[in-house]
């Protein structure tokens, strides 16, 4: 396996080679049997095409996108082996086109309002039952940006908290003792990504997934940051990961108040979090019900029986 770098001029170029939902990057992938990267450095701000691959098939790869880099003129852009790169109408309800090239949408109103804030505002808090859709489509955006170069990374980061059950002691290393805890988020990048193209992304610290605890005396610039399960946060870790946002950073936090593992003595940071913030400036909330459900149709169910029961 080698790994080849193109560097570009220009956001112009980096818009003709990705193309309408990076198509044109995925259509040379299956075409050379590739892996194809935009990056953007942290420092210098300059965009570069990765690539990846077996030597023969990585040079083909690299001859063909320095081919549409060079292009002048603004046809639609075609591929060496015929194949077109065709640039669909704009569709603005689509966030992210997956690596099987399946459309990620908002699928409810909530859904679609909880989209346009978090393309829209910094810090967006999205507060509601499992299965909402709150942290695939926080994943969704935040690959969206990444892709358009707003951002150089995307860090998840979730609290270690066990959810009603001892673990107990955990053999290997760091990465493999909290991996239980973080398998959801890997899940939604799995599926948008490939487990390959994720793989690689993290590596090279792209994408990184840590515990909570680990955010502490960082400030993380030009970044989209997720807290997953913010329910299971304390007051102080909420105040903490707020004031990790630096310069050029979004954040989304997701979590259900119903589904509070702390001990019954503490407070959920996210419920003190949705007090404090609703009147700050540039702060959005948004509360998301079992109608917004998008998993199996017994979810939506069993979320509505257990709030009746609660209620009796």
């Amino acid at each position: 396996m080698v790994t080849k770098k193109i560097f570009l001029k220009n956001p112009d170029e980096v818009v003709r080679l990705l193309g309408q939902q990076d198509e044109t990057l995925r259509k040379l992938e299956e075409s050379h049997k590739v892996q194809i990267f935009v990056k953007q450095g942290a420092g210098s701000g300059e965009f570069s095409v990765v690539v990846r691959g077996p030597a023969g098939k990585v040079d083909k790869a690299v001859a063909e996108l320095e081919y549409l880099r060079d292009m002048k003129n603004e046809a639609p852009l075609k591929l060496h082996q015929g194949q077109e790169a065709r640039c669909a109408a704009p569709d603005l309800e689509t966030v992210y086109v997956t690596f099987q090239g399946k459309r990620v949408k908002p699928r409810s109103e909530n859904q679609r309002k909880y989209v346009e804030l978090v393309r829209k505002y910094d810090l967006v808090l999205a507060i509601g039952p499992a299965g909402t859709g709150k942290t695939f489509l926080a994943v969704a955006c935040a690959l969206e940006a990444l892709a358009a170069g707003r951002i150089n990374r995307i860090v998840l980061t979730r609290p270690v908290v066990e959810a009603g059950e001892k673990l107990g002691f955990l053999p290997g290393d760091l990465y493999e003792k909290i991996n239980p805890y973080l398998k959801p988020l890997y899940d939604a990048f799995h599926s948008m990504l490939g487990v390959e193209r994720f793989r690689f992304l993290r590596e090279e610290e792209t994408i990184e997934i840590i515990p909570l605890a680990y955010m502490r005396g960082r400030t993380i610039d030009d970044a989209f940051i997720i807290l997953d399960e913010a329910q299971n946060t304390t007051p102080e870790q909420m105040k903490m990961f707020l004031t990790r946002m630096g310069a050029g950073s979004q954040m989304v936090i997701t979590g259900d108040v119903t589904q509070i593992d702390l001990d019954k003595k503490q407070q959920s940071g996210l419920i003190v979090a949705e007090k404090i913030l609703s009147t700050v400036e540039g702060v959005k909330i948004i509360n998301f019900t079992e109608e917004d459900v998008v998993r199996h149709s017994l979810v939506k169910r069993i979320i509505t029986a257990y709030e009746s029961w609660n209620k009796e």
